[in-house]
């Protein structure tokens, strides 16, 4: 590596945050382009372009500022990034995977037609038609948008007709899928990495914990058999193939109470579900990113601690952000915490995590569970 290399990535929040801090070692310089000034990545060092993630211009001036390009968020201008990648600048991971993953329809015909694992769904193009899937997929099923959807925005369970039509008028105007609901024991999570010579590394297999369809904890490594663990690292391992280009990858799955596997969603990116192996691995998911999208050998993905529990930081309240309970959460054995420098604060909004590490995922939930309780923001 010739000199010192840029690094653009499209957004600026939480996740471009932690890559700048993992790029940083490795002798990059990032430049972020993100619509607020100020941006969570600019606060730790990233240059900064202020524009709006579909503005094909900024991309440009972006591209022409890097020597590589990469996303910490899917719900950008994938048109403008191929124009970019067809002139020869690295975009990773590849246009035409982002612009799959934008659209959660099209994720789940391309991973059907791959014969990858997923329930079943339909496309949803009216109110008769949704009642139909809703009649078909034994009258349980979500609704949920095709495009922009994120921590459970977008989706809705229709249990009852009225349901359907509340749904129709939620999302006014949006296009819909229905996909029939799965009685699961537990929702999994893992990581894949992929750098641009091919080199291909899979992280443990975590459990997600969600209240509101928003993630609220990870468990590492997840509590299931040798046999469940086998399976769901195949599928990931499979899916993860068949989307060009390098980088992270959060691949999110459903264990169902037969004991299979279904994939349930796609990230072309880092993932909140990863943010665990900063303190759980000896290559955090962010390290893994820098590596794989410019061509560095990718890092060991295994676990250096027996387990770990990571708790995300969600707004409490409609306020500007004020932090207190940071000595006291910091003070418990083998917690770290991770503030993501946002104002104001809101409710739901993903302000932070919490990783404690112990001698089992039990006593790891309980240092984690303790230290949040100890911080408000």
């Amino acid at each position: 590596m010739a000199g010192t290399q840029t690094i653009g990535i499209v957004g600026g929040g939480q996740l471009a945050r932690m890559l700048t801090l993992a790029a940083a070692p490795l002798g990059f310089r990032v430049i972020v382009l993100d619509p607020k000034p100020g941006s969570p990545a600019a606060q730790v060092g990233a240059a900064e372009i202020t524009a709006d993630l579909y503005d094909a211009a900024a991309l440009r001036r972006l591209a022409e500022r890097a020597d590589y390009l990469t996303i910490e968020i899917e719900h950008l201008n994938a048109q403008a990034l191929a124009a970019i990648a067809a002139l020869g600048k690295p975009v990773n991971p590849a246009p035409q995977t982002i612009e799959l993953i934008q659209d959660k329809l099209r994720q789940k015909e391309f991973l059907a037609r791959n014969t990858i694992a997923i329930a079943p769904f339909a496309d949803v193009k009216d109110l008769a038609g949704a009642k139909k899937a809703w009649q078909h997929f034994g009258r349980k099923m979500f609704l949920k948008t095709r495009h922009g959807a994120y921590d459970g925005r977008g989706n809705m369970l229709i249990q009852s007709e009225q349901d359907i039509q509340q749904a129709f008028d939620r999302f006014a105007g949006q296009a819909l899928y229905a996909e029939q609901f799965v009685p699961f024991k537990k929702e999994l999570a893992v990581m894949v990495a992929r750098n641009i010579s091919g080199e291909v590394r899979v992280y443990p297999i975590v459990e997600t914990i969600h209240k509101r369809n928003i993630c609220v904890e990870v468990r590492a490594p997840a509590e299931i058999t040798a046999a469940e663990r086998k399976r769901a690292e195949k599928l990931a391992f499979e899916a993860a193939g068949h989307l060009p280009g390098a980088g992270v990858f959060g691949i999110e799955m459903f264990l169902t109470n037969g004991g299979k596997v279904l994939i349930n969603e796609i990230a072309p990116r880092v993932h909140n579900s990863g943010h665990y192996t900063t303190e759980a691995c000896h290559t955090s998911q962010f390290e893994q990113h820098i590596r794989a999208i410019t061509g560095l050998p990718l890092g060991d993905t295994s676990l250096v601690v027996p387990a770990a529990v990571m708790v995300n930081i969600l707004g409490e309240r409609d306020a500007p952000t004020e932090i207190a309970g940071l000595d006291d959460a910091l003070a418990l054995p083998q917690v770290s915490v991770h503030l993501y420098g946002k104002s104001p604060t809101k409710i739901d909004r993903k302000m932070g995590h919490i990783t404690a590490t112990g001698a089992t995922v039990a006593q790891a939930k309980r240092r984690a569970t303790s230290a949040r309780r100890k911080i408000s923001i």
